[in-house]
C-alpha cells in the first residue's frame, strides 16, 4: 500500500465510521473504483482505532463518569440504580453479541462477506430499513430512560454491523429508532456502544497487519492517524445534523451507491 492509498483510505474510515453509511463498505469499495488492492478485514479493524481514539476523546467526560458509576456500582448495590452504572451494564451486555458472532463467523467476515454483490445489496437494505424507522419511531425517549431489553436489541443489532455494508452506526441508530429514541439520543449510544466492540477487534486483528502481502505497519499508522482527526470532526457534525434534520440524506446515498456498485460490478468494471 503507498502512502497516498493510505491517506485517503484514512480520511474515507474517518469520514463513513460515524456516519450510518458503513465505513467497512467504503474501505472496499474505493480500492475497488482506484483499481487499488483490497486492503483485508485486518487493515479495516486496525484502522478504526483511530477512529474510536476519536470517540475515547470526544466523549471523554461520558465515559469515565460510565467507567466510575459502573466501578462504583459494582461495590454498592444501592448504587446501580445510577444512568452511569446502568450504561455501563448495558454496554458490557451490547458487546456480548458483536463478540460472539464476530468470533464464530470470523473466516467468513474475512473473506466471502467482502463480496461487492453483498455490499451492494446490504447498503440498499439497510438504508430502506432506516428510512422505516426514522418514519416510524416515536422520537421521544432520552438515553436516561435505556433499560436492559433496549441494551440486548441494539447490541444484536450492532452485531449485524460484521456484514460489510450494513454500518455499525447504521444498524444501532436504526435500532435505536425503532425504540423510540430521539435521533442524537440514539447516535450518542451508537457511538459509545461501539467502543469495546472495536478495540476489541482491531486488537485481535493487529497481529495481522502486514501478512500475505496486506497493508503494512506504516500506511496503516498513517491511515489509522488520519481517521483518528477525520473521525473526531465527523462525530462533532454528525450529532448537530442529527438534532435538525432527518436521516434522509444518509438513506438516499447509501441507495445510490449500492446500485451503482451492484451495477458496476455486473458489467465488470470493478472486481
Amino acid at each position: 500500500m503507498s502512502a497516498i492509498e493510505a491517506i485517503v483510505l484514512g480520511i474515507v474510515q474517518g469520514l463513513t465510521e460515524f456516519l450510518p453509511i458503513s465505513s467497512t463498505a467504503h474501505l472496499r469499495i474505493v480500492p475497488a473504483f482506484a483499481g487499488w488492492e483490497d486492503p483485508g478485514a485486518a487493515f479495516t479493524a486496525v484502522v478504526q482505532l483511530g477512529t474510536m481514539a476519536a470517540v475515547l476523546l470526544y466523549f471523554r467526560h461520558d465515559l469515565w463518569g460510565i467507567a466510575r458509576g459502573f466501578l462504583v456500582g459494582l461495590r454498592a448495590p444501592e448504587k446501580r440504580s445510577t444512568l452511569e452504572f446502568r450504561m455501563g451494564f448495558l454496554i458490557i451486555v451490547g458487546t456480548i453479541p458483536i463478540a460472539v458472532f464476530g468470533f464464530i463467523f470470523k473466516d467468513q467476515i474475512e473473506s466471502g462477506a467482502r463480496d461487492l454483490y453483498l455490499i451492494g445489496t446490504t447498503l440498499i437494505v439497510l438504508g430502506l430499513v432506516l428510512l422505516w424507522a426514522d418514519n416510524v419511531g416515536s422520537r421521544t425517549r432520552e438515553l436516561d430512560s435505556l433499560d436492559t431489553r433496549d441494551g440486548v436489541i441494539i447490541g444484536f443489532a450492532q452485531a449485524a454491523a460484521l456484514v460489510p455494508g450494513v454500518s455499525r452506526s447504521g444498524s444501532t441508530i436504526t435500532a435505536g429508532l425503532f425504540l423510540g429514541f430521539d435521533r442524537p439520543a440514539a447516535a450518542r449510544y451508537s457511538f459509545l456502544l461501539s467502543v469495546p466492540a472495536v478495540v476489541l477487534s482491531g486488537l485481535f486483528e493487529l497481529r495481522k497487519i502486514g501478512e500475505g502481502g496486506g497493508a503494512g505497519a506504516v500506511p496503516t499508522a498513517i491511515a489509522t492517524l488520519l481517521a483518528f482527526v477525520v473521525g473526531y470532526a465527523s462525530i462533532a457534525f454528525l450529532l448537530r445534523y442529527l438534532a435538525t434534520h432527518s436521516t434522509l440524506v444518509f438513506v438516499v446515498y447509501r441507495v445510490a451507491l449500492g446500485a451503482l456498485v451492484i451495477a458496476c460490478t455486473a458489467a465488470g468494471v470493478i472486481a
